[in-house]
């Protein structure tokens, strides 16, 4: 015998929504006792009776409850520091992305004195429109290639000795 396909709506007889309710809960609570057996994982679960508000089903029962949601709030401000919401997440990738341009930026501005550098030896002098700052880039790149040659150089020597 098929099961045939539950329509979710809302149940509108009252007897038959509490016969419902029951059935419901009794599965949702074997389930539970299921998966703690089973898996050896903590587990509770907690249903407030809509037809008797002085009545609250819970499983495993009121203590066993209390230990699970104690270690699961425990745990949660043990991990708040992996725990990421919506803004810092946002935060975060706004500062890795300006760090990111950052260096990209400084990338480029070494690149363009290189280049700059090599239009000065192509052309035996230097551009008129430099700033000090850019002079200084260039000094800094001039130095940083001429001990890469040195480098080189001695290497070359200590390999033909």
């Amino acid at each position: 015998m098929t099961r045939r396909k539950v329509k979710l709506a809302f149940i509108s007889s009252n007897s038959a929504r509490k016969a419902s309710y029951n059935k419901r809960k009794r599965g949702i609570i074997k389930k539970v006792r299921e998966l703690t057996v089973l898996c050896d994982v903590p587990g509770c679960i907690i249903i407030s009776n809509p037809f008797n508000s002085d009545e609250t089903a819970v499983f495993p029962d009121r203590e066993g409850a209390m230990q699970v949601i104690e270690r699961y709030r425990n745990t949660a401000m043990k991990d708040e520091s992996k725990n990421v919401n919506q803004q810092s997440f946002l935060l975060q990738r706004i500062t890795k992305g300006r760090e990111k341009l950052e260096r990209l930026r400084h990338d480029n501005h070494e690149k363009e004195t290189g280049i700059r550098m090599l239009d000065c030896i192509q052309n035996n002098k230097l551009p008129d429109n430099l700033s000090i700052p850019d002079l200084h880039d260039l000094d800094k790149i001039v130095e940083k290639n001429l001990k890469e040659i040195e480098n080189k150089l001695v290497q070359l020597n200590l390999s033909n000795n």
